[in-house]
């Protein structure tokens, strides 16, 4: 009854008199329901305030913490085809083990004593390079023997060349003495025709005087041929001189071309040896990897490339094996925008898959089947997946994780981070902002 007119009917008709009128009047509607709905309520207002750890929760795998205890494929550095097994899967190897024997494929590889042949060349290579640095040291001992050759004739021809000067000196000396003579014989030759002439001398004095004058005038051309003949001679000494440097620069320097020539023939013999050997440890080492060989200790998986016969490319992955002792740790994976919030040596907990747990990632202290792990690596480039990859090893003060646990198995990793009421955290969630930023203790402390 709305009771929206004046003329009221309830106050001259007693309803309550009625059966169904009582029934709806008096009937309690969700009383129960309404107290309890204000009791969930109540309940839910104090759980808002209850404590919160904010955790980065991800996605990874087991994994080894050191790379070279990850499982691993052995590929073979050179073609060839597969000729025995000496494995099967499944068995234990160790270190220097052969796994199998593999034959060449190249033509260029295919004749069996291409070492011994390849070594033939270089010893004759090596004796080749012997006679061209003893013909080297030959014409170096050659050139000294001519040079000092060369230094006596000129020292012996010099020697002969200031004899003929002075033989000149001595000649024109000779020369003027004679000149002088022939002036005297003259003058005497005149004075004695004079006095002849006078009557003062006999004739027979003339003669004489005219004898001596043709002697001495026969003297001085003699002494003039021999002054000639002597500067004659100091011109052949110098002939002689430059004969001997000239005849000896050409032998030297046809020496010194020997000499060249046989360096640069020993030189190129040295470069061939040095080829020959280098292709002899090329050939040495690699009838070595005609058997492959195993890496580590460690157990075969599978054996990737099978038969016998089958022919396989340089670097294609022959078989797999797993090492024997290796250290387990996880990657698990991160959004770009909890990776400020991840710090190295942080406590992160772990949920292996086939392990069953009961997680309440807000309340690690409650939770069930996890285990405990700290970061020791954060990538930092992104992965392919948009995210970042954090390793995470064992953590020595909880529990160790299973022993049954494999390389490779599934892991839910969750990061703790700070404790916050409940009602900030779903705050946050429906704002979509990142967890409280914040630093280590240890860091804080180091820093100040």
């Amino acid at each position: 009854m709305l009771n929206i007119t004046h003329n009221k009917l309830n106050t001259k008709v007693d309803i309550m008199q009625f059966k169904s009128t009582e029934t709806i009047f008096n009937k309690a509607y969700y009383k129960q329901f309404n107290r309890f709905l204000l009791a969930l309520g109540i309940i839910l207002l104090i759980i808002l305030f209850l404590p919160w750890t904010q955790n980065i929760t991800g996605q990874g795998q087991v994994t080894t913490l050191k790379p070279n205890h990850r499982p691993q494929t052995i590929q073979s550095p050179i073609p060839g085809r597969i000729e025995a097994w000496y494995v099967q899967e499944g068995d234990y190897v160790k270190e220097g083990d052969t796994i199998l024997r593999i034959s060449e494929v190249k033509s260029e590889y295919f004749d069996d004593k291409l070492m011994e042949r390849t070594n033939d060349q270089i010893n004759s290579k090596s004796s080749s390079l012997d006679a061209y640095n003893n013909k080297v040291k030959a014409l170096s001992q050659q050139i000294v023997a001519l040079t000092k050759e060369r230094s006596l004739k000129i020292e012996q021809t010099k020697n002969k060349l200031l004899q003929a000067r002075l033989k000149v000196k001595s000649d024109s000396i000779d020369l003027e003495a004679a000149k002088t003579n022939i002036s005297i014989a003259e003058r005497q030759y005149n004075r004695i025709e004079t006095l002849q002439s006078e009557g003062l001398k006999a004739v027979k004095d003339v003669e004489e005087k005219r004898l001596k004058l043709q002697e001495t005038q026969a003297k001085i051309i003699s002494q003039e041929n021999k002054f000639l003949g002597s500067k004659n001679e100091v011109l052949n000494a110098e002939i002689e001189l430059s004969r001997i440097k000239a005849s000896y620069t050409d032998k030297i320097s046809k020496a010194q071309s020997d000499l060249y020539t046989a360096k640069s023939s020993a030189f190129d013999t040295e470069a061939q040896v040095s080829k020959l050997e280098n292709s002899y440890s090329n050939y040495k080492k690699r009838n070595s990897l005609l058997y492959v060989t195993a890496p580590q200790n460690g157990f075969i998986n599978k054996a990737l490339t099978g038969g016998i016969g089958v022919t396989f490319k340089e670097g294609e992955s022959l078989v797999g094996i797993m090492p024997e002792n290796y250290q387990m740790a996880i990657e698990t994976y991160v959004k770009p925008i909890d990776l400020p919030l991840l710090h190295i040596g942080e406590k992160v907990r772990v949920q292996f898959d086939g392990w069953p747990a009961i997680v309440f990632s807000g309340w690690p202290n409650v939770s069930y089947g996890t285990y405990g792990a700290k970061i020791v690596a954060i990538e930092n480039f992104i992965s392919p997946n948009g995210k970042y990859r954090i390793l995470l090893a064992p953590d020595e003060t909880d529990h160790k994780w299973p022993q049954a646990v494999r390389i490779g198995s599934g892991a839910k990793t969750i990061a703790l981070l700070e404790d916050v009421p409940i009602w900030f955290e779903l705050w946050r969630q429906i704002n979509s902002f990142p967890p409280n930023y914040y630093q280590p203790i240890s860091n804080s402390t180091t820093k100040k």
